[in-house]
């Protein structure tokens, strides 16, 4: 079950809105479909990101795939925790394994995201 706070993309982040600061992570979805996660690569703090466009990636035994921003603006914080233990990106998507939180501009952005009923919706669609 996805937490109901979150927003999430079809691309599989999530998102938690805490003022003008978005947490990003990915889904238990993404992490499961990875298998074990080996290594994560992090933008630095005041880097910016751009929705739509890569701001990192994540390797797991099976594959290395780009996470995608579902928000533009800085970055303020990195979790280091998962870049010295990616696998909390498996234990804990929605909790430890939190990936970066960026300063927002333009919040209305949020609002292209899904609820966690339209990305359950989403994922049953894919038949995933």
């Amino acid at each position: 079950m996805n937490p109901v706070e979150l927003k999430y993309s079809k691309s599989h982040e999530w998102a938690k809105v805490e003022g003008n600061t978005v947490t990003l992570g990915i889904t238990a979805h993404a992490q499961d479909s990875l298998g074990d996660v080996v290594f994560v690569e992090l933008p630095d703090n005041d880097t910016t990101v751009v929705a739509g466009e890569a701001f990192g990636t994540v390797e797991s035994v099976k594959a290395v795939s780009d996470m995608i921003a579902p928000v533009s603006g800085k970055v303020i914080d990195y979790n280091q925790e998962v870049l010295d233990s990616p696998e909390l990106l498996n234990d804990d998507p929605y909790g430890e394994g939190w990936l970066i939180k960026v300063e927002v501009d333009d919040l209305t952005v949020l609002d292209e995201l899904l609820s966690a009923a339209e990305y359950e919706a989403f994922l049953a669609e894919e038949g995933q």
